[in-house]
């Protein structure tokens, strides 16, 4: 799960918005021919990311256990590196000029709070999207276990668990593959077909 967001993490500070942006349409200027006086056209809505009027409200206590769940879940640890790692993209986008990095420095410093307030926005959303996903009395349940001992140490473990599966996820493929490669090599064999 947190290599999933470690991935978006890493399209993200890509600069996956920034593309978005380039290819943004500018906006139109006012067209030549209007008649003075005459309002000009209002501009289309963009669309919103997410419709707002299909938005399903939530009791504040299922949005509150959402919240609960993802946090204790450990997913939030992921939204920690993103901020951190665009600050250090920003700082090294200037590291060919030396005297910006005093005033740089304070600068991001400065916006801290305002970057955790976005980190925050994301972690509103995630409890959103468990919310719309889980019922009130499942995310319950779900955050009555990541309460208990058993919970916390399954939450401690996690990223060295999932460390481990990766490494091993790695040697399967490779394993079965060639399994697989080599039955069906027998297996054409016997039907008279000889495969590289």
């Amino acid at each position: 799960m947190s290599r999933r967001l470690a991935a978006l993490a890493a399209l993200i500070l890509a600069g996956a918005p920034l593309a978005a942006l380039a290819q943004a349409p500018a906006a139109k200027p006012p067209a030549a021919n209007a008649k003075p006086g005459t309002k000009p056209p209002a501009p289309a809505a963009a669309a919103p990311s997410t419709p707002a009027a299909q938005t399903p409200a939530y009791s504040a206590n299922h949005l509150a256990l959402a919240r609960e769940v993802m946090l204790n879940s450990g997913i939030a640890r992921s939204f920690d590196s993103i901020i951190p790692a665009f600050s250090e993209r920003i700082r090294q986008g200037a590291v060919t000029r030396p005297e910006l990095t005093k005033d740089l420095d304070t600068v991001l410093a400065s916006l801290e709070p305002e970057m955790e307030m976005q980190k925050q926005t994301m972690i509103d959303t995630a409890a959103r999207i468990y919310a719309s996903r889980l019922s009130e009395a499942e995310l319950n349940e779900i955050a009555t276990f990541f309460r208990s001992p058993a919970g916390k140490r399954y939450v401690e473990t996690q990223p060295q668990v999932l460390d481990e599966m990766v490494q091993a996820m790695q040697n399967w493929t490779q394993d079965v593959s060639e399994y697989i490669m080599v039955r069906v090599r027998a297996e054409m064999a016997k039907k008279g077909h000889q495969l590289q």
